[in-house]
């Protein structure tokens, strides 16, 4: 069975009840599934998903009420050993969830130690599909942990699931599809949203935005930024990686509706100079009434065939794919012309999109470690003279483009402990529209870093980038270096 996620523009708060605005449109794609009904919504993060089980009125979590909610991470239509998870209450937690990945039909690993990046909320209380009072489930998933991606460049926007919901008044058990746990070749599909409703009173006038940023937000000097509590918020931001050319969904019905068939998309690098016609080829899913079945695109004789904009894509409106790493570092502009089947050129509003593209990653080292005047190679041995002796480090973060978003630098050591160091975030009151870093930073400002505990210590320097392919950040760059320390 097919269900579908319907795009959250803001995030949602599980304390909310399903009368909330914020749930308002899962309601119009639920599925129903044994007892109840599954709402389902995302963003370029999570998955939100609601099980309205109004079959189970009776208000006793103790008595045993759980769920389990599968995922078939690989998409592979089996089971994955140490890959597929299955997600449920965290024992003693009723608002928590843990995790375990599957070993075989029916097996698992047990919850992981790793914390889950998912959370849930148990409720009880009515919903707009039933006036008495019922269990109700919420939850949220981060899509990286579950291998979602909403990026232009992969196909991972939808997911394979399976759910059991247990009551325990009465003593029921749903289950769906039947026997998942032991078989996933009938899993559900959930096919997530990649087209938010923005205000068309944001977007530009024939490219209204670069995936979820409204062009309209896209500054002279080609870099974005977005509002707080927008779906992408960013600030000066440059682009990079896969993105999506967007068309404003009103011009493009108005010029299906003057007999636009085809169209160029126009470019040159740089600010001056002629503009070309730029070829790329792209993917996108079409709705047939049934399934979604991935159409190709590419140029044909100089065009790109206008599809119909009332047919239903998982990408709606978009005019082009395109991988920027083709392109060199800096100012680069486009445009989009329309015609007839008979080449006869359609008027538009004139647009001219500017934008900075940034494929390079930000250049990170730790440069050295030293206790007092001495430096520690790489591997070496260092013995720390008492409790408060420590190690200073010297480490760059450094970004030529000016796209740099943050660097941090951390230590590892033992079973899975670390701690930070030293750190830095792009503040653009202090500096500006462009951030280079620094080279041979000097941390902590002041005084010495201690060692908690005799180990091997892993010092690692990470930077990222201030570049986006309009969905969320791309771009970044680590270094480490390890020493042991003797206490």
């Amino acid at each position: 069975m097919y269900t579908f996620s319907k795009w959250a523009a803001t995030p949602i708060d599980l304390t909310e009840d399903l009368f909330h605005e914020s749930w308002a449109s899962a309601f119009d794609a639920q599925m129903p599934i044994p007892g109840g009904y599954m709402w389902a919504k995302n963003d370029a993060q999570y998955l939100y998903v609601a099980l309205d089980m109004i079959d189970d009125s009776y208000n006793d979590p103790g008595t045993g009420d759980y769920f389990w909610f599968t995922f078939d991470t690989n998409r592979n239509w089996a089971i994955s050993p140490n890959k597929d998870l299955n997600y449920g209450l965290f024992p003693g937690h009723p608002n928590k969830l843990g995790k375990q990945f599957y070993l075989g039909p029916g097996t698992w690993t047990g919850i992981s130690h790793d914390e889950s990046k998912a959370s849930c909320r148990i409720d009880f209380g009515t919903s707009p599909n039933s006036d008495t009072s019922h269990r109700i489930w919420k939850m949220r998933y981060r899509l990286s942990e579950i291998d979602v991606s909403l990026s232009p460049s992969s196909w991972f926007s939808f997911t394979r699931f399976g759910l059991r919901v247990h009551s325990g008044t009465p003593n029921q058990t749903h289950d769906s599809p039947a026997n998942f746990y032991n078989n996933f070749s009938d899993l559900h599909i959930l096919v997530f949203s990649r087209k938010p409703a923005i205000s068309s009173a944001l977007l530009g006038p024939v490219i209204g935005s670069v995936g979820l940023i409204p062009t309209t937000k896209i500054d002279a000097n080609g870099r974005a930024s977005t509002d707080p509590g927008y779906y992408h918020v960013v600030r000066n931001a440059a682009f990079g990686r896969s993105i999506n050319l967007i068309g404003n969904g009103s011009q493009l019905s108005a010029l299906w509706a003057a007999n636009a068939r085809k169209y160029k998309v126009q470019h040159r690098s740089g600010t001056s100079g002629s503009f070309q016609p730029l070829e790329s080829g792209w993917k996108n899913y079409r709705w047939n009434g049934t399934d979604y079945v991935l159409q190709s695109f590419s140029m044909h004789a100089g065009f790109y065939y206008m599809v119909n904009p009332a047919v239903d894509y998982s990408i709606d409106d978009l005019l082009m794919g395109l991988d920027t790493r083709e392109l060199s570092t800096g100012l680069h502009q486009f445009k989009v012309e329309f015609y007839t089947s008979t080449n006869i050129l359609v008027a538009t509003p004139p647009q001219v999109l500017t934008l900075f593209i940034d494929n390079n990653v930000p250049e990170v080292s730790v440069n050295s470690i030293k206790h007092g005047t001495t430096e520690i190679g790489a591997c070496g041995i260092v013995t720390m003279a008492n409790e408060k002796d420590g190690l200073v480090f010297d480490y760059s973060a450094f970004d030529t483009e000016g796209n740099l978003r943050k660097y941090t630098l951390g230590a590892l050591w033992g079973d899975n402990e670390s701690a930070p160091i030293d750190s830095d975030i792009y503040d653009e009151s202090v500096m500006g529209s462009s951030w280079v870093g620094q080279n041979n930073i000097i941390a902590p400002s002041s005084g010495v870093w201690v060692p908690p505990v005799q180990c091997a210590y892993t010092f690692e320097a990470r930077v990222y980038a201030r570049t986006t392919n309009g969905y969320g950040w791309v771009g970044h760059n680590r270094a480490h270096k390890s020493i042991t320390v003797m206490k």
